[in-house]
């Protein structure tokens, strides 16, 4: 496998340094920067969103004929790598990577026309409604009911885990539409408006100290029809196309700039003479080029257009738990530093000095946002029987 860059390629990578370098405001640079979650908030995601969305480039992934710039999957690989490099926010995943292409891919001709321009230009910004109290892992125990009236479906019910929920707009959910059968074969895929009367949502803090999730109650709110994605009882084909995208993105580019820093404040904090302490940074190294070459494969793989399947699983594995591994690692660099809660220090803009080293400002943050790693798409252990299923054939 040749990783080299052609002419063309590395033109493209020039580009998009330069663009970045001219686009990137010091505070979202910092925002960037001192990000504890990989979900970012909306503050600093939004203005930098409208930035690319004003070059065609806030979604790589998309074609042309949908307002994407219609690049391959090496270019989209060289502009993750280079926005990681240069310490751009994050983009809110659940429009541009989740529900877009759903809806490209089981929308109707109305749907596209509607919600596609709108979650390019940000002026929707979208939610999960798939976990609920007793469905997570088990996603296809669901239970938040939606019964057909007319031209609506009334839902009842709550889900669990919604992120930015306290921020959106819109919402796609999974809503039980038949009792009967397979768990599986009774569900259906909704969008709606999150200012339907009958939705309330109330917030979940979390360990870090930070409002990311929330519950969301529905009491007989409803949904029109329309809002439909492909046919009722069969949301569960829709589903899993969709968690396909969640759990297939690249994580090489982020995980590279972070072992960089990572070994930098090790260096600075005299670790690297600890041998226990090199192998572990060294085991991260091994996992992230494993990682980087699988990225690679299966870029080859979806150049010919097919979507993620079962690899995204894998990468989601892996990357997920190099990623912890590498918080665990900055923990250690922070030393008793990052036991300081400093949500003012983290602010971008703030002129107050953190407590310790830099790195100790976020290294306790990360660390306990990233736990979720391990569950959010779909846990682990998930992921594993899938590769046992449909790569292994166990």
């Amino acid at each position: 496998m040749n990783l080299d860059l052609t002419s063309q390629e590395a033109a493209f990578r020039d580009e998009v340094g330069s663009f970045l370098e001219a686009s990137l405001t010091p505070e979202l640079r910092e925002a960037g920067r001192r990000a504890t979650s990989v979900f970012m908030d909306k503050r600093y995601s939004l203005p930098w969103q409208k930035i690319l969305h004003a070059r065609g480039w806030a979604a790589p992934s998309w074609p042309v004929e949908y307002g994407g710039p219609g690049w391959n999957e090496m270019q989209r690989h060289i502009f993750a790598a280079e926005c990681a490099r240069a310490g751009a926010p994050s983009l809110a995943p659940m429009g541009l990577r989740m529900v877009g292409p759903v809806i490209m891919g089981f929308g109707t001709a109305e749907q596209k026309a509607h919600f596609l321009p709108r979650i390019l230009s940000g002026e929707d910004y979208w939610c999960q409604g798939y976990s609920e109290p007793q469905a997570g892992s088990d996603l296809a125990s669901l239970g938040l009911r939606a019964v057909r009236d007319g031209d609506d479906y009334v839902l009842s019910g709550s889900k669990l885990w919604t992120t930015h929920a306290q921020w959106a707009n819109r919402m796609f959910c999974l809503v039980r539409t038949d009792t009967t059968g397979k768990p599986q074969a009774g569900i259906t895929f909704l969008l709606l408006d999150m200012a339907t009367p009958g939705i309330r949502v109330r917030p979940i803090i979390t360990l870090a100290g930070e409002h990311e999730v929330n519950e969301v109650f529905f009491e007989d709110v409803r949904v029109p029809v329309s809002g439909r994605v492909g046919e009722e009882n069969k949301g569960w084909t829709v589903a899993k196309y969709l968690l396909e995208f969640e759990r297939g993105g690249g994580a090489s580019p982020g995980l590279k700039v972070m072992l960089s820093r990572v070994r930098a404040v090790a260096t600075e904090a005299g670790l690297l003479a600890d041998q226990a302490f090199r192998a572990r940074l060294a085991a991260a190294e091994i996992q992230l080029t494993a990682i980087e070459i699988a990225e690679q494969r299966i870029l080859a793989a979806l150049a010919s257009g097919a979507n993620p399947g079962p690899a995204s699983s894998m990468l989601k594995t892996q990357g997920g738990e190099t990623l912890q591994l590498l918080d665990e690692l900055m923990l250690e660099t922070a030393g008793v530093y990052a036991a300081a809660d400093q949500p003012a220090a983290r602010e971008p803009g703030s002129n107050i000095p953190p407590i310790g080293p830099d790195a100790a400002l976020t290294a306790m943050p990360r660390y306990l946002n990233d736990r979720a790693a391990s569950i959010y798409g779909g846990s682990n252990e998930i992921q594993r029987d899938i590769i046992a299923r449909l790569v292994l054939g166990l």
